[in-house]
This record gives structure tokens, sequence and C-alpha cells, in this order.
């Protein structure tokens, strides 16, 4: 795995983008972690809505949930599934987030997308997924809406692991690195401590592309690296935000930075490589959670080299010359981050009546 190792000494965490009770209990996350390098995972309400109405293995503990005479809620089933998950992979990787003095070995679960406009609501359910789980390598996950941008500031006061979701746009990410700054002084005020937290802001980059190439001309040289651009931008925000009097201040407390993570990296174009947001999103202290194909793709022909040109080098002239093409980045970004949530509200919604079926069919059995 060579090309892998270059691209973790190159900076770069390799998390993967996928948790299944499937992927646990076979043997494949053993595998990702040991040959493959994979250091932390991510979750979200698609990937377990395929996971648990794709399989089986989560039919026997449903069983006993509803033996055991407890709460038939949907929702609360789901947690109860999903939950387990989330503990067996923190413990799988609580040996790296040992090794790496707590940066790297997490695994993201995230607050339901029905409370993406609800601050009050993501806080509360946040606090209680985090304090149930109970392990310094989980992050849970908000999406950076305006009400998740509320929430992130609380959260982060209250000493709760963050991960920034469905984030698309640089200046929503400026608003998300001052959150988790003004959480971290408040927390910081009021006497305590700040050492142990730990953040990450996924900004999202294949959707971008796949948007803003429908806006450009058929032949044109900008196809395909908007949103490598744009990324690029975020990422000279995360430079220029972490540096400074203010950061020092924190950084001297405890302080660590909100990592960048680039999600949504797949790539959905067949013209384009497999591994192109992979090899162009090369940067020190990035995470990349990647799809299972996209990491064997790289771990078998992707290139540490091929991280730079002419939109990791100027990125804001990259921008400019798309908007003089018709790309409109801001409102391309908004649309993406509403989309987002709508998905997985579909996707929460499918995962809770697949799991009333299962119920009514294993009450049936029993």
């Amino acid at each position: 795995m060579r090309r892998l190792e270059q691209l973790h000494d190159a900076g770069v965490s390799i998390w993967l983008d996928s948790l299944s009770r499937d992927l646990l209990e076979s043997g494949k996350f053993r595998e990702l972690i040991d040959e493959f390098g994979v250091s932390g995972a991510t979750s979200n309400p698609t990937i377990f809505a395929k996971a648990i109405s794709g399989s089986s293995r989560y039919d026997e503990q449903l069983r006993g949930l509803i033996s055991a005479g407890g709460d038939a809620d949907p929702q609360k089933l789901f947690f109860e599934l999903a939950l387990q998950d989330v503990r067996q992979a923190a413990q799988m990787l609580e040996p790296i987030h040992e090794r790496s003095g707590g940066r790297d070995g997490f695994i993201s679960f995230e607050c339901t997308p029905d409370l993406a406009d609800d601050a009050e609501a993501t806080v509360a359910q946040a606090l209680a997924l985090w304090r149930g789980l109970d392990s310094a390598n989980v992050l849970i996950k908000v999406p950076a809406t305006p009400a998740g941008v509320r929430a992130i500031e609380e959260l982060t006061a209250a000493g709760v692991n963050v991960n920034v979701t469905l984030l698309f746009s640089v200046q929503r990410y400026e608003e998300v690195i001052e959150a988790y700054l003004r959480g971290l002084e408040r927390r910081l005020a009021q006497g305590e401590p700040i050492d142990g937290i730990r953040s990450v802001a996924s900004f999202f980059v294949s959707r971008v592309d796949a948007k803003a190439d429908a806006a450009l001309a058929e032949g044109s040289s900008l196809r395909g690296r908007v949103a490598i651009a744009n990324a690029h931008m975020a990422y000279r925000r995360y430079e220029a935000r972490f540096s400074g009097e203010r950061w020092e201040a924190l950084a001297a407390a405890g302080a660590t930075a909100q990592r960048p993570l680039w999600a949504s990296t797949g790539t959905k174009d067949p013209n384009y490589s497999d591994v192109r947001y992979v090899e162009r999103l090369i940067a020190r202290d990035v995470i990349n959670t990647m799809p299972e194909d996209t990491l064997r793709a790289f771990a078998d022909h992707g290139e540490i080299d091929r991280g730079h040109g002419p939109e990791v080098e100027t990125p804001d002239a990259v921008l400019e010359a798309a908007a003089r093409e018709g790309v409109d980045l801001d409102a391309i970004t908004e649309q993406l981050e509403r989309e987002g949530v709508e998905a997985f509200c579909d996707s929460l919604q499918e995962l809770l009546e697949c799991i009333e079926t299962k119920v009514g069919s294993l009450s049936v059995a029993h």
C-alpha cells in the first residue's frame, strides 16, 4: 500500500466514508485499518439507510429489543442499532486515537436531519448522543445550516466533539470556524478545559463540480476544476484563521485546530479520474473520507505528485473565470446545502419505514 503510505506522509488522514454491521462483522473494516491505512470513518443517514435496509445482520438485535418489551418507536430503535455500530467502530479505532494523541481515530455519527433548522433541538440531541456514546474518539455531526452554526458554538462550549457536515461554501466555512473559536473562548472563560476537544469541518467537493459543470460550456477548460478551487480557497481560510494572536491564545490553553475534511470525494463524472478528488486535494493536516472504491483505486494507481495544478496555485482566479462563464457559486452552494438536508431527510424516512417493516415481520415471526 505504498501509495496510501505516501498520502499519509503528505499529511492526509485517510477515513472511510461508510459504516455498517456487515463491514464490522465481516472483518473488512479491520482489513481496511490494517492494510489500507484507514484511521477513521464517517456515517450519515443515507449510509445507515443502505446498511440497515440491505442486511439481515440487524435482525437479531431488533428481535431482542422487541422481545424485551422496549419502545418500538422506529427512531429510537434506529439509534439502538446504529449506536452499537458506532461503539464497535470507536473501539476498533481507539488504538489509533491513542497513538495519534487524539488527532485521529474517530468515528462520526450524525444528528437526525429533521433538526437541521432547529438549533436548540440539535444541541439537545447532540448532547444526548455524546453522553450516551461516552467516548473521546466520537464526533457528533451537525449540518452547516444557519441553525447548525449556532449549535456548533453551543456544543463546542459544552465540550462536545463536532464534525461539521454539509459544508459547501467558503463564506459558511468562515461562520463555522468563528462558531468553533467562540465556543472554545466561552468554555475557557468558564474555567473549563479545552485541550480534549476535537472538531473537523467536512467540506463537500464533487457535488459542487456536478452543478458547476452543468453551467459551463461543453468544452470549457474550467470543467472539473471549480470544486477543487473552492476547496483550496477553504484551505487558505483554515491556514489564516488558525494562526495569529487570537488562535495562539487558545492554542496555549491546549486547543487544537478544527481540521478540514474533504467529503464527497468519489468521482461522479466518468470522464474524470476516479481518484481526482484525492490527488488534487493533498495538503498538510487534512482528512479525506473516501468511499471504499475510491480508497482501493488510489491504492492501485493514485499519484501524490498530481496534487498541483492551476486550480491549486490560483484558486481565486479559477473561480473568477468560472463566474465570468456563468457559474453562480453562491447559488450552487446554497442549493447544495438545502438539497443535502432534504436528501438526508428522505434517507431517514426510508430508514424508519424499513425498521417499522422489519419490526412488523419479526413480531409476526416471534
